[in-house]
């Protein structure tokens, strides 16, 4: 599935003439779905290490995070525990070729955090996002999964289609 995706994307932004903007922040719509932060996560994977330490598992292998309407994949995914131990994910930190789904719209970026207090996602480096047939990339993109709303940052490149399809 990542795969599918980088290369849609690649073959999406090649095709396309690329206008740049500005290297300021770009804020934008991440679809019309507002996550449920509370819902249960569910990951799977080829294998999992605990370690009881510092309070943390790391998921290696084909990772797929659910959470609700959302889903991320990645070669590795380190969760991180609150202070009330294992009862309370506080974080995960994505890494190997992330890829972001929630409802129609897709981003992939080298890694990303889920902070699941806040609901709010970071994804950083090679970030690719589209929406329909629209394109963006950038540096580092943030969404947030109670509004529905995403911020990018640094060199923010897109493709815009006007007239719906």
């Amino acid at each position: 599935m990542a795969r599918r995706l980088s290369l849609m994307f690649g073959a999406m932004l090649a095709a396309a003439s690329i206008a740049a903007l500005p290297a300021t922040a770009q804020t934008i719509a991440f679809g019309g779905i507002r996550a449920d932060t509370t819902a249960e996560v569910q990951v799977s994977a080829d294998s999992l290490t605990v370690d009881q330490t510092d309070g943390s598992a790391v998921f290696i292998g084909n990772v797929v995070v659910t959470q609700g309407a959302m889903r991320l994949a990645a070669a590795e995914v380190r969760v991180e525990y609150g202070r009330d131990g294992q009862r309370e994910i506080e974080r995960l930190l994505a890494s190997g070729g992330v890829t972001l789904v929630s409802g129609v719209d897709a981003a992939e970026a080298d890694s990303a955090e889920y902070s699941i207090n806040t609901g709010s996602i970071v994804m950083i480096g090679n970030v690719v996002l589209l929406q329909g047939g629209n394109a963006l990339s950038t540096e580092r993109l943030t969404v947030d999964l109670v509004t529905g709303a995403a911020t990018a940052e640094g060199r923010v490149q897109t493709t815009l289609r006007p007239g719906g399809d």
